[in-house]
């Protein structure tokens, strides 16, 4: 039976389980599909992937695919995703690197960049890929142009380390100790060659590994430090290594979580903040007179606070990388940031790198000489519940029932990305979000203090849960 691609093409990018929704068949014909649709017949397409089992074999069926119907592939081997976007966006070429993120190890996908890093998704050409691959896959060939494309390979580990050390010049900073969670994903190999000394200069840092090695059967911890457990082994590290601070990557190193010195976690919407306010005041310095900042809905108020104090201009918009590119380049920011931990920069192509962000953060902490717990107190002003699932069947109903119970003329509802209820008066604001992937709703909470937050967090929750 021929395999239905719309369970694997989700509205971002592509995921499914390996042999069963995305295979080496579905693979080549997506190559061929997305040098069709992209118009990239005679023209380069880069491919690279993780160090999932799997990801070898992919990258050799999509260079097929592609290759038969006129592209020319450059294989880049090993790569983490921010890789692709530096590799598409300095090289001017479109690619794809197989990748699954943070899921477990029995998944694998695609995520796709036009020429310039310009996203691929659902509203830019994702789903035409996905109709003509299924066409490809129902006929049970893909059609051979009229001369079929090449293939060769390149490294841009180094070229991707530069780049970033010119972006945030850390040879001067006070000498550090990192702890580094690479979850054994693709950080264990970006993580040397930029923080470390593997293919540059070394820094003023010392970098105490965890899980370097790459395995895509993830053997020690899931990649997703989105989740509370997989941060324990970084922050017991920094504890007994007395290091400055911890920074955890997830499995295509996209992403990055930090904690302090003590352990403790850092918000993303902290990080944020930190970031934006160096990015306004070198923007500023550019001669720029109020930089853009791009925030989604679910960052603490505290973004938009400071953005506005720094003299930059605070721009909403909905949670999704896609989404954040758009309005990065519509707006010309110069910085997005996003609960997730995903971080957006105009120097790498409106792309998101969570080594770049990292870097701005070693880079604050080490021109002063207070304890990152210290530094980051400014940025994190209110008490945050964090993003809590519930698994619920009608989650339309759920968020009637919570919208009924909240009706108060004192209470503003704003539906944007799901639906955002704020009391001004009360000093606080709650979003309920649908996944839509997923049986989830997903609840922030965000209030003045503690007390606030858990009560409005526990009373949407008996509501939700019900």
């Amino acid at each position: 039976m021929t395999i239905d691609l719309s369970a694997s093409f989700k509205a971002y990018d592509v995921r499914g389980i390996v042999g069963e929704s995305i295979t080496e068949d579905t693979v080549r014909a997506t190559g061929a599909a997305f040098v069709d649709v992209l118009d990239l017949a005679g023209r380069t397409v880069l491919v690279g992937g993780d160090m999932r089992p799997s990801s070898p074999a992919f990258v050799d069926a999509f260079a097929e695919g592609a290759t038969r119907r006129g592209a020319d592939v450059v294989k880049i081997g090993l790569i983490s995703t921010d890789e692709l976007y530096f590799a598409c966006g300095t090289l001017d070429a479109a690619g794809v690197t197989f990748t699954a993120s943070h899921n477990p190890a029995q998944y694998n996908g695609m995520k796709m960049s036009q020429a310039g890093a310009v996203p691929v998704s659902s509203e830019t050409g994702l789903y035409e890929i996905r109709d003509l691959a299924q066409r490809y896959l129902d006929d049970g060939a893909v059609p051979a142009a009229a001369a079929a494309g090449t293939v060769s390979e390149r490294d841009v580990l180094a070229d991707y380390a530069a780049y970033l050390r010119g972006l945030v010049d850390l040879s001067g900073t006070r000498p550090m100790k990192v702890v580094v969670d690479a979850g054994n994903g693709m950080a264990g190999l970006t993580t040397p060659a930029v923080l470390g000394g593997a293919v540059l200069e070394p820094l003023p840092l010392e970098i105490v590994p965890l899980y370097f090695e790459l395995d895509g059967t993830f053997p020690n911890h899931p990649a997703n430090p989105l989740e509370p457990e997989n941060l324990r082994d970084l922050q017991a590290a920094v504890r007994e290594h007395g290091a400055d601070l911890g920074i955890a990557f997830d499995g295509d190193a996209d992403r990055c979580f930090v904690v302090d010195e003590q352990g403790g976690t850092v918000s993303p919407s902290a990080v944020t903040a930190l970031v934006a306010e160096r990015e306004i005041d070198r923007a500023r310095a550019e001669g720029v007179e109020s930089p853009v900042i791009i925030h989604n809905l679910i960052t603490s108020r505290a973004v938009p606070e400071l953005v506005t104090a720094r003299g930059g201009r605070p721009v909403r918009t909905r949670v999704g990388h896609s989404f954040i590119k758009a309005v990065m380049a519509e707006e010309g920011a110069v910085f997005g940031g996003e609960h997730s931990a995903h971080y957006y920069f105009k120097d790498f192509f409106n792309a998101d790198t969570g080594m770049l962000a990292a870097m701005h953060l070693l880079a604050a902490l080490g021109e002063q000489d207070r304890p990152l717990s210290e530094l980051m107190h400014q940025y994190d002003p209110y008490a945050a519940s964090g993003e809590i699932n519930s698994e619920v069947a009608d989650k339309d109903a759920a968020v009637r029932r919570v919208a009924e119970a909240f009706a108060d003329p004192g209470v503003a509802v704003e539906d944007l990305d799901g639906t955002t209820f704020t009391s001004a008066g009360e000093g606080w604001w709650f979003n309920l979000r649908p996944s839509n992937t997923e049986p989830f709703l997903r609840l922030n909470v965000e209030a003045e203090d503690a007390a606030t937050m858990e009560r409005v967090r526990d009373r949407v929750l008996g509501i939700v849960r019900a």
